[in-house]
């Protein structure tokens, strides 16, 4: 697994700026709290890995006891909420040691800061124990699942063990699935729950996202037993699920509340590497670089004069570095005009539409021609096009859950837009404490870049809160976001 590295001048902008304002009404300490038509004395959370507690890369026993569900349902026990059961690790550490892959990093144990040659680096840790199976102890109320895409909640088998092998089932719900052949939604269905919600579908593209748009836009294919790994699922597949999930949960009259899909383009693991990443060149290096690219160039002009690329393209594979301001990182771009017939492979430099992943940052070293005279692998930049794709299946996902939820009357959190006011400058102001999404000083993103710390988790539980007093009339009060713990220093 590459570290991913940050500068110790960054480490120290972790103190925040405090404001008079705040964006939540309510006084956590002094609150007349009432159920209104809502019944919390069964509440059972489903979704992904933001359900779950996951965060810094792994699934750990901290992070759980501070997920988005457990703060709501502390909130949910004063109006009469009843026990909120979650299928902790056995661990703080989280991965698998019988599952850990070195070569990928999978199910690694979970990140942790330490100092490097002065620099704060993110790095694994060595996986905390073997899967254990706790069945015994359920059923339990948080049924997130880390790595589940929306049409996995329902696949029967999810939880068998045998399956693990051939990519079949998720060795998190195999710890706590009921049966081998049960599904996440029965299992939740048969808790008969007064209260349910339901955050899934970041996966379905977001897959396709963090592997640098190598996966497939399904659009158009309804059979999911098709789709690859970082396939975008097809939205007619997104909406049949997701209704069918709501019609079980709400069988026996139980009320619910759901979150749409935030964009990708939201969140540090897409934003903390810059799109023109390469500072400081020297005139030496610069000149050398233009040098080393000058046949390269040549053969592009060529094939622009016969035909085979118009001028537009042309122009976008030039490569070119100034000695003014940051240069854009060479890339390998697969949907750029073959021109291997010509000896030219497909290089171009970044510009301000591409979206450099976060994992870049271990490679993008010009000292070794990282990003220069050595380019970037396609997974390592998700470009305008893919950028594209994954925002048009978020639109279409996001347009099926606000209608899934008003045609159902349940609650409905507007996530995309809440991390979108993250993302911002100004961000979100809690008790004169300022959030934001930038990495690691933000407060509101683990070190993985994708998932929330737990004041990140409490903020989005904050939202699902508002959302069920304004549908239901309750008045559970906010949690105190700045309780919570954020990114842990060395």
């Amino acid at each position: 697994m590459k570290k991913i590295i940050i500068s110790s001048l960054a480490a120290s902008l972790l103190l925040f700026s405090y404001s008079c304002d705040t964006d939540f009404e309510n006084d956590v300490n002094d609150v007349a709290v009432t159920s209104g038509s809502a019944d919390f004395s069964k509440y059972v959370a489903l979704g992904n890995s933001l359900t779950s507690g996951y965060r810094d890369n792994a699934l750990y026993i901290d992070g759980q006891n501070e997920s988005y569900p457990a703060i709501i349902a502390a909130q949910m026990k004063i109006a009469g909420g009843g026990e909120f059961k979650q299928p902790l690790m056995a661990n703080n550490i989280g991965g698998f040691t019988n599952l850990f892959n070195p070569a990928t990093g999978a199910f690694a144990g979970k990140y942790v800061l330490s100092v490097v040659n002065g620099s704060l680096s993110p790095a694994p840790t060595a996986p905390g124990g073997a899967l254990d199976i706790i069945t015994a102890g359920g059923p339990y109320q948080n049924m997130g699942i880390p790595g589940a895409k929306s049409f996995h909640l329902g696949a029967a088998g999810y939880g068998n063990a045998a399956g693990l092998s051939a990519g079949l089932s998720n060795p998190y719900f195999v710890r706590f699935a009921s049966s081998g052949t049960t599904s996440v939604i029965q299992d939740a269905a048969a808790q008969a729950p007064t209260f349910f919600s339901l955050w899934i579908g970041n996966n379905d593209v977001l897959s396709y996202a963090t592997s640098g748009g190598m996966g497939t836009d399904q659009t158009g294919n309804m059979n999911p037993a098709t789709y690859g790994s970082n396939d975008i699922t097809d939205p007619g597949v997104f909406a049949s699920v997701i209704n069918s999930y709501v019609t079980a949960l709400t069988a026996n009259g139980a009320k619910g509340v759901i979150a749409n899909i935030p964009n990708v383009t939201t969140i540090p693991y897409f934003t903390r590497v810059p799109a023109k990443p390469l500072a400081g060149l020297s005139a030496t290096q610069i000149a050398q670089l233009n040098g080393g690219y000058a046949q390269y160039n040549a053969g592009l002009l060529q094939a622009k004069n016969l035909g085979a690329i118009n001028d537009a393209e042309y122009q976008s594979r030039l490569i070119s570095f100034t000695t003014t301001g940051s240069n854009g990182a060479i890339i390998v771009d697969k949907d750029l005009t073959n021109l291997t017939g010509f000896g030219i492979p497909s290089y171009r430099q970044t510009t301000s539409e591409d979206l450099i992943l976060l994992t870049a940052s271990a490679v993008l070293n010009p000292t070794v021609g990282g990003g220069t005279s050595v380019p970037l692998e396609d997974r390592f930049v998700l470009t305008k096009k893919e950028t594209a794709k994954a925002i048009a299946a978020t639109t279409a996902y996001n347009a099926a859950l606000k209608s899934i939820a008003d045609s159902k009357g349940l609650a409905f959190v507007d996530a995309n837009a809440k991390m979108a006011q993250l993302a911002q400058q100004s961000g979100i102001s809690f008790n004169g404490v300022k959030y934001t999404a930038t990495f690691v000083t933000g407060g509101t993103f683990s070190l993985d870049g994708v998932h929330l710390t737990g004041r990140g988790a409490a903020l989005i539980g904050n939202e699902f809160i508002k959302a069920i007093n304004n549908k239901f009339g309750s008045n559970l009060p906010m949690a105190n976001v700045n309780s919570y713990s954020g990114v842990t220093f060395p």
